[in-house]
């Protein structure tokens, strides 16, 4: 991947006068979203924060010149009831949750000349919420919006289960990003999974049924997916990397610029 630090693009690190001055109305927010919650035995509560922000600054490093991407703090909390029987995961209501984004979106297009906005999504329980919200927001605050879920962008095989939670692919990411945070060692066997129950209870499109990560049906302890002790950080860089390049057509149609970088 190439493509300076994106230290100078994050808004926050910024004086008044130098917003003023380098955020325009065609400039690009980016917002992390993330979540608090169990991760397993062997990843942090802030796994789902964590790939957000750093995604998105990798993002903002690699198109932030074409596309005039500036990054934002990271919301650290998200949708999450499906883990809500684990010490440690904090859940916002529906209700909550939109208010949180409403209001950031509101305070952000009031303090910057910004008419654009991409959410970057790091947990898959606020997606439902995200789909309905990025109409409202664009609406109600007269930008134009989009979000970004970066796991499902680099869209690469993981095995046999669909990777939910805590799997191959999540604790690849974090051994790549942050691997003094992941305790391999503390995984013990990972048993076989039914995948079809996996597919029935959590990603058939026909059906929506409450599931959790507690349910040893679907579970093994609190990991849905493939085999976390297989990971790699070279696994972590290389969906790292798919899901940047790949965000550059939505940057392109959210902007109407194409990328210098493709």
């Amino acid at each position: 991947m190439t493509g300076p630090g994106g230290g100078h693009r994050q808004l926050d690190r910024q004086t008044a006068a130098a917003l003023t001055a380098r955020v325009q109305a065609s400039s690009v927010l980016c917002l992390p979203v993330g979540s608090t919650e169990q991760h397993g035995p062997h990843l942090p509560l802030a796994t789902d924060t964590l790939i957000a922000d750093e995604f998105t600054r990798q993002l903002v490093a690699e198109h932030g010149e074409a596309f005039d991407l500036w990054q934002l703090p990271a919301v650290p909390y998200g949708i999450a009831p499906e883990h809500a029987w684990a010490p440690g995961t904090l859940s916002l209501t529906i209700t909550e949750f939109t208010n949180l984004l409403h209001t950031l979106t509101a305070q952000y297009v009031r303090a910057t000349k910004a008419h654009h906005l991409v959410l970057v999504n790091g947990h898959g329980g606020n997606r439902g919420v995200l789909t309905a919200l990025v109409y409202e927001l664009g609406h109600a605050h007269h930008i134009s919006v989009c979000v970004l879920h970066p796991l499902a962008l680099a869209n690469l095989p993981a095995g046999d289960r669909p990777e939910i939670h805590a799997g191959l692919h999540e604790t690849a990411l974090m051994l790549h990003l942050a691997p003094d945070t992941v305790l391999l060692d503390q995984l013990a066997d990972h048993p076989p999974q039914d995948a079809d129950e996996i597919r029935r209870q959590v990603t058939d499109r026909g059906v929506t049924w409450p599931w959790t990560s507690g349910d040893p049906a679907i579970a093994a302890a609190g990991v849905i997916g493939n085999d976390p002790r297989t990971a790699t950080p070279a696994l972590g860089a290389r969906l790292l990397d798919e899901a940047v390049a790949a965000a550059a057509p939505a940057l392109e149609a959210l902007t109407g610029r194409k990328s210098r970088c493709s």
